[in-house]
């Protein structure tokens, strides 16, 4: 046993005697390594990301469409003969009460296409299986083709208000092969977010040769850490940053028809998300740096001047517009984490050592 405590003592000196004397053409080919290996599993993860990219695009555009759907329904009161009138849910609908429907989008129902506007007598009746819907109360003239009285409209009596999809909240694209190329550029930017805690690795173990032995055991608590900063950051920013970010901007563009395109959309909300997700890696870093001795919490202390600088920039540059409101909004987390590493640096910061 004592034999071979001393062989792994001997294997990491010569481990670390390889990594210290590694020449610089050693070095460029073990980044080259690396990176071949990075771009095989981004490719891996970008393959599977594909067949769910339709998943991805519904998702990131949600804040969106929402923010774009608020921004068209401009609050008017209701007036009416007796004062008592008022807005109901769909919901609220009793089998026998009639209406007229309004296609809030282009529809396809058979082998007719609805355009946008357009509308039609409704009622609200039971199919054969007792199904509770809405059906058309008239003919339909729609191109060369009638639709019958009597034929289920595509409407959810169960929706939220607002909550239905319309014409004013998609977004749009410009070309036939823009929306091929946003859903690979969707798969691209979600692979990489998968990819991040093999690419961690792979940095982690580019460094580490020129590290000590025993400093190389905080890879696992590294690359956790730093994956859980990034997931953490990636939520914050489309939660809580971009949702007002959004509104405001298209709050200004209230008297004006709002086309929105797709690709500058995603790159904005990709853009913010990836940023913040880099930036909530302070303490997972200030902790690595701490442990091995090269940062404490009065390095931190001494060059805060200089740190507010940095993250004030970074907010006017991640900030989608250059007003202080929007701009505080992205440095108020910076700063926040800026504060927790001073902690974690005081908490964790020891002198470095060669043992």
């Amino acid at each position: 046993m004592a034999s071979s405590l001393l062989d792994d003592e001997q294997d990491e000196g010569d481990e670390s005697r390889l990594g210290a004397q590694m020449s610089f053409l050693e070095h460029l080919d073990e980044l080259r390594r690396r990176l071949i290996r990075s771009a095989l599993f981004i490719f891996v993860a970008l393959v599977a990301c594909w067949f769910v990219s339709d998943y991805l695009y519904n998702f990131l555009s949600v804040p969106v469409r929402r923010a774009l759907a608020d921004a068209a329904q401009r609050p008017v009161a209701l007036q009416g003969l007796t004062g008592q009138e008022a807005i109901l849910p769909l919901s609220a609908v009793k089998e026998g009460d009639a209406g007229r429907y309004v296609f809030a989008e282009a529809t396809k129902i058979g082998t007719s296409v609805i355009p946008s506007g357009a509308s039609v007598l409704a009622r609200v009746a039971r199919d054969q299986s007792g199904q509770l819907g809405v059906f058309t109360d008239e003919a339909i003239f729609a191109g060369a083709t009638i639709i019958p009285k009597g034929v289920r409209l595509p409407l959810d009596l169960q929706a939220v208000p607002g909550a239905l999809p319309g014409i004013e909240d998609k977004l749009v694209v410009r070309t036939a092969i823009e929306p091929f190329s946003l859903y690979l550029q969707v798969a691209l930017y979600a692979a990489l977010c998968l990819s991040v805690p093999f690419l961690l690795w792979q940095v982690w173990a580019f460094i580490s040769p020129g590290l000590y032995p025993h400093e190389r055991g905080y890879a696992v608590p590294f690359i956790v850490l730093a994956s859980i900063s990034f997931v953490v950051g990636a939520a914050f920013a489309y939660y809580i940053l971009f949702p007002p970010a959004v509104s405001y901007l298209l709050g200004l563009g209230q008297d004006f028809r709002l086309f929105l395109n797709a690709t500058d959309y995603f790159d904005f909300i990709i853009l913010i998300m990836l940023a913040m997700g880099a930036v909530f890696q302070m303490p997972a870093i200030t902790y690595i740096l701490a442990r091995i001795g090269l940062v404490d919490a009065g390095f931190l202390l001494r060059h805060w001047r200089i740190s507010i600088i940095v993250i004030l920039v970074a907010a006017a540059v991640l900030s989608p517009t250059s007003d202080l409101l929007n701009m505080m909004l992205f440095a108020a987390p910076m700063a926040v984490l800026y504060i927790i590493s001073i902690f974690i640096a005081w908490m964790f910061s020891r002198p470095r050592m060669a043992e």
